[in-house]
């Protein structure tokens, strides 16, 4: 008659499981810190202060004077200037307390940001400039 010289324990050892976890865990959370909020390609001129508030809608003005809006994480959609302030108040409906950051590229005319800041002002809304850092804070 054949034995077994070992005993198989019945147990499942979860510690190689929860390293993998803990790995995956750690990945997703560097890779989600790199993820850009806008993914329109907009050239911001420099700026000292930098806001560390994540604005909640977003405005964006490429270089050719194209006008796009998002609100939260939501893919940006292209509107035309009219359209600009029916939805920030639709936004402003969803939070009340929201702000709107404005991202402009540099080569766009100071009055098409001015238009911009008008209709903000015009609702109440909360407005903040995005800005890249100076090159040498990199």
């Amino acid at each position: 008659m054949l034995h077994r010289r070992a005993k198989i324990s019945p147990n499942f050892s979860m510690a190689s499981m929860t390293d993998v976890i803990f790995l995956l865990l750690i990945f997703f959370m560097i890779t989600s810190t790199m993820v850009s909020p806008n993914a329109i390609k907009v050239l911001l001129p420099q700026g000292k202060q930098q806001t560390s508030a994540k604005p909640l809608t977003r405005v964006i003005i490429d270089k050719d004077l194209n006008f796009y809006a998002a609100f939260g994480n939501d893919k940006e959609q292209a509107l035309d200037l009219q359209d600009l302030a029916p939805f920030l108040q639709s936004c402003a409906a969803k939070e009340p307390d929201m702000y709107v950051a404005l991202y402009a590229d540099e080569t766009v005319p100071y009055r098409e940001i001015v238009k911009v800041l008008n209709i903000a002002n015009e609702n109440h809304f909360k407005m903040v400039l995005a800005t890249r850092p100076p090159e040498d804070q990199k």
